[in-house]
């Protein structure tokens, strides 16, 4: 069991720093600067989610849900 505990600590530290670097990739967002400067009128804000930022951005959910996940595996001590 002590292979399958240093196989999942490799994943979790790989997810680590793959999530620290999506997070760097992405611009950052202010609170409500999009609706004052017109941003969400643009191409880009109606197409979020086919963007290279929606991308990123659906990603790092889906990193973060596996960080949190094997984060309570590894401590629950089974292996």
């Amino acid at each position: 069991m002590g292979v399958l505990r240093i196989i999942l600590t490799v994943v979790y530290i790989l997810i680590c720093v793959a999530l620290v670097i999506l997070v760097l990739m992405q611009e950052g967002k202010a609170a409500g600067l999009g609706a004052i400067s017109g941003a969400a009128e643009t191409y880009w804000g109606k197409n979020k989610g086919r963007s290279m930022e929606g991308k990123l951005v659906k990603i790092t959910t889906a990193l973060a849900v596996g960080f949190m996940l094997l984060a309570a595996v590894l401590n629950l001590n089974l292996f």
